[in-house]
């Protein structure tokens, strides 16, 4: 089974409707499954009614919210808090830590999410963040990042 985990940096883009939007979601529809952090939600969430904020203010109707939901549907969401197992303290903890220490905050909750499922099961990294692409290698991840 071919899994990808995949940021907020990859999926804005589709819902941004940036150039690569079509080569991403190409890619993403050749794994069996596609994998976030719960993070995610929160990121294109508020990205997606951010944009709706910016087109009403202009008179402008949009759907950033819906396409993000629909989007969202299509991922599963890996908790943020709490491990799989009992006594597992979860990927909050381990982003605190997690090198390289050049990887922002909430970027360190993708790569500690990541490597944490990696843990379970292969998986492929797609991020267009030029820090975490460079953690997620030193972490032993194929990084994705289509055009």
């Amino acid at each position: 089974m071919r899994v990808v985990y995949v940021d907020t940096s990859a999926l804005g883009r589709v819902l941004l409707n940036e150039p690569d939007r079509a080569a991403i979601q190409r890619t993403l529809g050749e794994f069996d499954e596609v994998i976030s952090s719960r993070l995610l939600w929160i990121e294109l969430g508020r990205l997606a009614r951010r944009r709706d904020a910016e087109f009403a203010e202009n008179g402008r109707h949009s759907e950033f919210v819906s396409l993000a939901n629909e989007l969202l549907r299509a991922v599963t969401a890996i908790p943020m808090e709490g491990g799989l197992q009992e006594g597992e303290e979860g990927t909050l903890v381990d982003a605190i830590a997690i090198e390289p220490f050049s990887v922002a905050t909430l970027e360190a909750i993708h790569l500690a999410t990541a490597v944490w499922m990696a843990e379970h099961f292969p998986l492929d990294f797609m991020t267009y963040d030029r820090r975490l692409a460079a953690g997620a290698h030193e972490h032993g991840f194929t990084v994705l990042s289509p055009k």
